[in-house]
């Protein structure tokens, strides 16, 4: 059809849009749509680029066309977990590899097992006579992994998620824990603090011995003595974040600011700062970690880490379509950062 004078054509779609949509700068954008090296992106900020890209219909990036399968082709893969409804992390991790998936017309089947060996080996069944050419394995606690002994056998490549097995007998990925609780302390440390609480998760978790491990090398690189009054044992709930910052606020010298492990125990943290008189953050810094939603919904606005489950996921798909094989060789543990995402609980400490 003509077109008459007062019509414009449409508007192409440019960086600066993406941007805009994502919420991020345009050296950003150009960043993660090349793909560039050496530059450090957090995955929600990657993820949020990416989606954005898609939305608008901006078509020039590799990273949104890439054949991330490889010569897996478009077929469907299997996602094997534990658990699904503990924690959000599992969904995100298969979210992760739906986008992944999304150019490449993939499918992906999912299966809840409860970690019951059995109900694993028939899940892997059904999914084989799915035609399956691939299979992701993952666990909702980070741990280390005795596989089932049938994955050796399968003629199908085998990813194990946010879990690893001895020998490194399949490729596998996790969240880097403990320098996620590094980042998160030196976080503290250069805004001026050197009282600095921690409150961990259940300490046979390997989360919380990595977080912790993260925390004490963040002190010993600041010259900061380790006090392990300043270390209270939680178990990753609210009540117990609330009931560990009562201990901390009883001593004598109490703490400026507060490593909260996981975000609920932050926000126990949170009730019992407010019950004491004190603000955040004028009075005492807060930092989190896991990126819930309910950071958003805190005030003000926790500062957390964010766990790459959604990135972990991207990456086993990769890595999937790179081998037809699986098991055979001695491959290296891959760690994912977890990157910082600051809000308003924080600030330099007040002298």
């Amino acid at each position: 059809m003509k077109k008459t004078k007062h019509e414009k054509p449409p508007r192409r779609v440019t960086m600066t849009d993406v941007a805009r949509l994502a919420g991020c700068s345009q050296a950003t954008v150009s960043f993660v749509l090349n793909n560039a090296t050496g530059v450090t992106i957090s995955a929600e900020t990657r993820g949020k680029v990416i989606e954005a890209a898609r939305t608008l219909g901006y078509g020039a990036s590799s990273l949104i066309h890439r054949p991330v399968l490889g010569n897996l082709g478009s077929g469907t893969i299997g996602f094997l977990c534990d658990q699904l409804a503990t924690t959000p992390e599992s969904v995100n991790a298969i979210e992760g590899a739906r986008q992944a998936c999304w150019d490449e017309g993939a499918t992906i089947l999912v299966a809840q097992t409860m970690g019951n060996p059995e109900r694993e080996e028939k899940a892997v069944e059904a999914m084989l006579r799915s035609g399956i050419e691939g299979l992701i394995y993952m666990t909702i606690f980070t741990r280390q992994v005795a596989p089932p002994s049938f994955l050796e056998n399968l003629q199908i490549p085998v990813v194990l998620l946010n879990c690893y097995a001895p020998e490194s007998r399949f490729p596998s990925v996790i969240p880097d824990e403990a320098a996620g609780g590094f980042a998160a302390t030196e976080t503290l440390i250069r805004l001026g603090h050197r009282r600095i609480a921690t409150i961990v998760g259940e300490p046979f978790m390997q989360a919380a011995q990595d977080r912790l491990k993260g925390y004490r090398k963040a002190l010993a690189k600041a010259g900061i003595a380790y006090d392990a009054d300043l270390v209270g044992e939680g178990n990753w709930s609210p009540t117990s974040g609330f009931e560990a910052t009562q201990r901390f606020l009883a001593l004598k010298d109490r703490p400026t600011a507060f490593f909260c492990q996981n975000d609920k125990m932050a926000s126990g943290c949170y009730n019992a700062l407010r019950d004491a008189g004190l603000r955040i953050p004028q009075d005492v810094s807060v930092i989190g970690y896991d990126d819930d939603e309910l950071c958003r919904h805190l005030r003000p606005q926790l500062s957390t880490l964010i766990l790459p489950h959604r990135a972990m996921g991207a990456w086993a798909i990769s890595e999937l379509g790179k081998r037809r094989t699986s098991g055979k060789d001695s491959y290296p543990l891959t760690k994912m950062d977890c990157n910082l995402i600051e809000r308003d609980s924080l600030a330099v400490i007040s002298q």
